[in-house]
């Protein structure tokens, strides 16, 4: 009888080790299963030209091994890298600027009822209002160059950052606020120990959102006359009707923002949560 049940116990053993959980344990699919659905994209988009297309039209300008051969070409021999460099730093001013602005109205808006029963309706009204419908004002009041676009990207920023921060406010537990007062903390004594550790996870969910608006806006906002930036690029190919190069931009568009994300969701998910809910005054 023993052996018997030493033999089960090894057999459950064994089971145990070979089951679904334990596997997904030891060997993680995920990243291999995000390779497989991009190159499903791959192989529908090498389809859509070689399969459905006129054989030697002009849609094999935009086949993918067009693309990434000119992809090849661009990354050594022109100046992509330049243009990539200068659209991140008009993202990084954008985002910078938007969470100089977001951030302490969203503790004003969060922290007062006040506050935010005054402005629920303008902010609401204003992130409405599509950023690029600004662009002409923008030009004739700040001039053709980066100003413009630092003004739009801000303008599409700012909400995401503005409206998380003062939801991750309301969330705030408030015991830790009772708590800071009863060991005779000051108001900004229990605002930079209490409230913005409490809210950063949520400043994060905003920008993380804030950085998908902003990749979005800034390539039709580089084509408002500068002569830099992957929206100029993707204007440039055009004009010479490199449509190889136009397409290996676009990949380059997609690389960087997808990136920029990571970088991102990395940032939160190293977060731990804070307090939650507080009162309003």
């Amino acid at each position: 009888m023993s052996d018997i049940a030493g033999r089960r116990l090894q057999a459950r053993a064994k089971s145990d080790e070979a089951s679904p959980a334990r596997l997904e344990g030891r060997f993680n699919a995920r990243p291999l299963l995000g390779i497989l659905g991009f190159a499903v994209v791959i192989t529908l988009w090498w389809a859509s030209i070689h399969v459905f297309a006129a054989p030697g039209g002009l849609a094999e300008r935009f086949s993918p091994s067009s693309a990434f051969t000119a992809l090849l070409t661009l990354a050594t021999s022109s100046d992509l890298p330049i243009n990539i460099l200068v659209s991140l730093k008009r993202i990084l001013v954008g985002l910078v600027f938007a969470l100089v602005i977001g951030v302490p109205a969203g503790l004003v808006v969060g922290l007062s009822k006040t506050a935010d029963a005054t402005t629920s309706v303008a902010f609401q009204f204003l992130r409405m209002i599509s950023p690029l419908s600004w662009m002409p004002i923008a030009v004739m009041v700040l001039g053709v160059g980066d100003y413009p676009i630092y003004f739009l990207l801000t303008f599409a920023a700012v909400w995401p950052i503005l409206l998380s921060t003062a939801a991750g406010v309301r969330s705030l537990d408030p015991a830790w606020i009772q708590l800071s007062r009863s060991l005779a903390a000051t108001r900004f004594e229990t605002l930079v120990h209490v409230v913005i550790p409490g809210v950063l996870g949520h400043v994060l969910t905003g920008t993380r959102l804030a950085i998908g608006i902003l990749w979005i806006v800034l390539v039709p906002c580089e084509m408002l006359g500068v002569s830099a930036g992957l929206g100029y690029f993707i204007l440039d190919t055009r004009d010479r009707l490199a449509y190889s190069e136009l397409t290996a931009t676009v990949l380059v568009i997609g690389f960087l923002g997808f990136l920029l994300d990571w970088v991102a969701g990395a940032l939160h998910r190293t977060w731990t949560g804070g307090p939650r809910r507080v009162s309003r005054s």
